[in-house]
């Protein structure tokens, strides 16, 4: 083997939905080849044979890593492969350059090589990615049962008066219902199709509610599974929850540091200073569902959480404005999330909590009472439809306490 087959080189990779671009270059950015690869498993074989044909594989940036080239991100990462994410090419460069396939490459691999391509790609092999897919069908599943009932109020201002009497003044739920139990018959009327009509948008409102409750229940236990510290913290819900986790995906310990997952949430301060002037303005870049989520968190406590209102009445007593403290709290938030991404707590489960209640044979009413919360809500956390860190610990060490006998269930 030649001295330059035993030196590292790092590889670049250019992706699209058919055939992969990829590029060598070695430690002093010189290229050592280019070759086209198609985009199956047979063609990601081929590319690291080629890779490691010219010596010994530093790291690989690929470009889309989230999605065409998410497949041989993975591929790639299980056979021991460091991947990096890379940005598409500078504007100044493109300008310069031109834009070609076997440009990119090239720029991804150097990329790689010089350090200017650091983010780790999401494994996209766990619960994560389940959920993220299951949002996707949710999120158009809610669009198109929002299209559909628009689509039915419409017809009906337009229907005929024989179909419009019998659907004034009902609610969208009731109009839905009596809609989809038109029977329109075999006559070839305006009022049949329209009865016609507003049947079938009927039962696809109806339909797609379904899903929707199925998709919703699905995600809720994922999240549940992913991590139930996550959802057990005051202010988030099982959306909010799904977001955050889609935002750091399977592989959270990817984020170095929780001013990094801030900045992937678009809720860090960017440095604006020039000169005498120092200060800084608002990140209006990162994820903006995931900066949303914070926001959400942010006003739910607002509302009922005693040691935010605290902390809104101090800084507002600063003369801080309402925005102002809102931006203050999602970074706080930003800062407790990415401590329970990278290293949740451990939770008390649901099913434990039962049957350490049924063997000290408590009633629901008892241990509700004890709480200070309605039995109803106990019963949700145990069989994990409701999800509180706070009140399942106390729930636990209520439980495992010393106390008399107690009734009979």
């Amino acid at each position: 083997m030649s001295e330059d087959r035993k030196l590292g080189i790092c590889g670049g990779v250019d992706t699209h939905r058919d055939v992969h671009l990829a590029a060598v270059v070695d430690t002093a950015g010189r290229v050592l080849g280019t070759a086209p690869f198609r985009a199956d498993t047979t063609g990601y074989e081929q590319l690291g044979d080629w890779l490691r044909s010219h010596g010994n594989v530093i790291r690989v940036g690929v470009e889309g890593t989230g999605s065409y080239g998410a497949g041989l991100s993975r591929y790639l990462t299980k056979r021991g492969v460091e991947v990096v994410e890379v940005n598409r090419t500078n504007r100044q460069l493109r300008r310069r350059l031109g834009k070609s396939d076997v440009t990119d490459a090239q720029a991804a691999a150097r990329a790689a090589l010089n350090g200017e391509a650091i983010g780790l790609p999401k494994s996209g092999d766990g619960p994560v990615e389940a959920i993220r897919m299951l949002r996707v069908a949710r999120r158009s599943a809610i669009k198109a049962r929002t299209q559909a009932i628009n689509q039915l109020h419409a017809l009906v201002v337009t229907a005929p008066h024989q179909v419009k009497h019998h659907l004034q003044g009902l609610s969208a739920k009731a109009r839905v219902k009596t809609c989809a139990g038109f029977r329109p018959g075999t006559d070839r009327t305006t009022i049949a199709y329209a009865k016609m009509a507003l049947r079938l948008l009927a039962r696809r409102y109806q339909t797609l509610t379904a899903e929707i409750g199925e998709l919703t229940t699905e995600i809720n236990r994922l999240c549940a599974r992913a991590n139930p510290a996550l959802l057990a913290t005051p202010g988030i819900g099982a959306d909010t929850a799904a977001t955050l986790l889609v935002t750091a995906g399977d592989n959270p310990e990817r984020m170095r540091s929780e001013s990094s997952f801030a900045a992937l949430c678009g809720a860090s301060p960017v440095q604006a200073s020039s000169g005498q002037t120092i200060r800084h303005r608002l990140n209006r870049g990162g994820y903006r569902q995931a900066n949303n989520a914070l926001w959400r968190i942010a006003i739910t406590r607002m509302s009922y959480d005693q040691t935010t209102i605290e902390y809104v009445r101090k800084r507002q007593a600063e003369g801080k404005t309402r925005r102002e403290i809102i931006r203050c709290l999602k970074r706080h938030i930003a800062r407790e999330i990415y401590r329970l991404l990278t290293n949740p707590p451990p939770t008390p489960h649901g099913t434990h909590l039962r049957t350490i209640r049924q063997k000290a044979r408590i009633t629901l009413t008892h241990a509700a009472q004890a709480l200070h919360t309605h039995p109803n809500r106990i019963s949700e956390l145990e069989r994990g439809i409701y999800h509180n860190h706070h009140l399942a610990t106390r729930y636990q060490q209520w439980l495992t306490a010393p106390r008399p006998q107690q009734n009979s269930i």
